[in-house]
């Protein structure tokens, strides 16, 4: 499978995220007690690209695969403009993490469910800043429907992007955050006018490396906290 294929592999390609979901990922972060977060999830959704072709020739992506991510409104009290997954928290009378996470992204991107098909949640992830324990659902969309920004109050952009273009060592940097007690580095994706950092990147770089779609990149690239 090379970036040039269009997605004829498609089966191929869900079937690697759907076995990813069953063995699982190792997530570079510390243990936090989980009693006191709140459970949360996001949907990791894989799709056809649209109208954007990928420019980067992956020989493990293919050349039309896309994620969709959107733009946190700036007014937000937790990661305020930054690049995430649709979801949010579980809400009591959802009857699952998979189900909170698509109920969000209809919610934030206004994309039709039964185009999405659910293959499986990964293990937790603390997200402490939030105080949130967030599932990372996978799942793919079959019938891709038209996108957007639904609530201004949520999202300032909604967008999909190539993934062969997230794995092109060209568009990948460091974030480094000053914290107490010293500094931070989190993985980081120019992804177009955006970049992805924190949350939203580690889990992205840490599917793209289990699923061994990703290539070897300069990891002292670093850049300033985006604004």
């Amino acid at each position: 499978m090379t970036g040039e294929d269009s997605v004829t592999a498609v089966p191929d390609v869900r079937e690697q995220l759907r076995g990813l979901a069953g063995r699982g990922v190792r997530w570079p972060v510390g243990r936090w007690p989980e009693a006191v977060l709140r459970p949360a999830a996001v949907l990791v959704l894989f799709g056809v690209l649209d109208h954007l072709p990928a420019e980067h020739a992956s020989r493990a992506v293919p050349g039309d695969l896309d994620v969709l991510l959107v733009g946190r409104s700036p007014a937000l009290a937790h990661h305020p403009g930054q690049v995430a997954f649709p979801g949010g928290r579980v809400d009591d009378d959802d009857p699952s993490p998979e189900a909170a996470a698509v109920r969000e992204a209809v919610e934030e991107t206004g994309l039709d469910p039964t185009g999405v098909e659910v293959l499986g949640s990964l293990a937790t992830v603390p997200v402490p800043v939030s105080r949130h324990l967030v599932t990372p659902v996978l799942a793919w969309w079959h019938e891709p429907s038209a996108v957007g920004v639904v609530d201004r109050g949520e999202s300032a952009h909604v967008f999909r992007t190539p993934v062969a273009d997230l794995v092109d060592p060209a568009q990948r940097r460091t974030v480094v955050v000053e914290v107490a007690g010293g500094r931070r580095r989190t993985p980081a994706f120019l992804a177009g006018d955006h970049v992805v950092w924190g949350f939203t990147a580690m889990v992205l770089d840490t599917v793209l490396d289990a699923l061994g779609w990703a290539e070897p990149w300069d990891r002292t690239r670093e850049i300033p906290v985006p604004r």
